[in-house]
């Protein structure tokens, strides 16, 4: 999705709940909720909003709408990335990085395995395209 945008918290509240579920209908969602729970005419109003959004698709199913996931939530992960990378840090992920050592104290030790990590996953990345 090119024009991706964020999501609000109830919206990216309800989109984690379809990603867990891999598909749903209203009362399926509203059910993942602790209690207090949102009332089922505020979950249906939110789906909408997210379909009228291009996050999640419908299929009718008799009188029942089935909800899924339009946007993997790896795809949303990485959108909310740059944008946290493009907004926050210059587009720099070496400062981007060093902020999360110095926050998350992280060992030479740490870091080294994070980097190990991040060139086997570019890697596999690369393999795949």
């Amino acid at each position: 999705m090119e024009d991706m945008k964020a999501l609000t918290k109830a919206e990216e509240q309800i989109m984690q709940i379809l990603w867990n579920l891999k598909e749903g209908v209203v009362k399926d969602v509203v059910d993942q909720f602790e209690e207090p729970r949102p009332a089922y005419t505020t979950v249906a109003t939110v789906l909408k909003v997210l379909e009228n959004k291009g996050f999640v698709t419908c299929r009718k199913i008799g009188n029942t709408n089935l909800f899924l996931p339009g946007v993997t939530k790896h795809e949303y992960a990485r959108f909310q990335f740059r944008s946290l990378l493009k907004d926050y840090f210059s587009g720099s992920f070496p400062k981007l990085a060093t902020f999360f050592a110095k926050e998350n104290n992280l060992s030479i030790d740490e870091l080294e395995e994070m980097l190990k990590i991040t060139e086997y996953e570019l890697k596999k990345e690369d393999n795949n395209n």
